[in-house]
């Protein structure tokens, strides 16, 4: 005898329970299943608080609608309430948000004081950032040129983004929250200088080379590499 594949599992964890609702099979027999299941006189309304619940949909997309039926079914009539829905399938515009963020943007232009640019994603700058100009970056940062005004990388706050210069001489340097002044005395050339954040949330500054060691995942599209 065939064993009916299941195509809705519930576990219990200290939160509450986790549905895990089958991708693979047609909607209607999704809720056919969930209805039977949800039948039980164990999930029928009793006394107590409401049970959190959260519901796995893995690779499947649902219309607004049917989000709101699978709710319904759930709760109506039981001490349930859905706590959130996961999905793994990006919108539209959180796919285009992830394309912006992973992109390396390039310029090349000078950056003059009171001048602010603002990129999404990396950027690689052939220009100059000079004092009073402000180059903003979700990513990392790098200019091949003269640095002499501010930088921010992991503009949102991501901490493992990097600041490169050909010549590293900022009034201000600034990772996710974190920031850096550099007063008269601390402004001194350096020349193929980068600059990160370590563990603990202070500026490493130092030859372009260390993020060989430090940031290995910098390394993009390696794989089209031809030797």
């Amino acid at each position: 005898m065939v064993q009916k594949k299941q195509y809705v599992t519930i576990k219990g964890t200290k939160d509450g329970l986790i549905f895990l609702l089958d991708d693979s099979c047609s909607y209607e027999n999704l809720l056919e299943e969930l209805i039977e299941k949800l039948s039980s006189k164990h999930y029928q309304q009793s006394e107590g608080p409401d049970v959190r619940v959260k519901v796995d949909i893995g690779y499947r997309f649902l219309q607004e609608h049917q989000l709101t039926e699978l709710e319904n079914i759930i709760t109506n009539g039981r001490n349930l309430a859905v706590d959130q829905f996961e999905s793994r399938v990006l919108s539209k515009e959180e796919s285009e948000k992830l394309r912006q963020e992973s992109q390396t943007v390039t310029l090349m232009r000078i950056v003059r004081s009171g001048q602010v640019l603002h990129v999404k994603g990396d950027v690689l700058l052939i220009g100059d950032v000079n004092p009073g100009g402000t180059l903003i970056a979700n990513g990392n940062i790098y200019v091949m040129g003269a640095l002499r005004g501010i930088a921010h990388a992991g503009f949102g706050g991501n901490e493992k983004a990097v600041i490169s210069a050909s010549l590293l001489a900022p009034a201000q340097l600034r990772i996710a929250d974190e920031i850096k002044q550099f007063e008269a005395e601390e402004k001194r050339e350096q020349m193929m200088a980068s600059a990160f954040l370590t563990e603990q949330k202070s500026f490493q500054i130092g030859r372009v080379q260390q993020l060989v060691h430090t940031h290995p995942q910098l390394a993009k599209n390696e794989a089209q590499l031809q030797v």
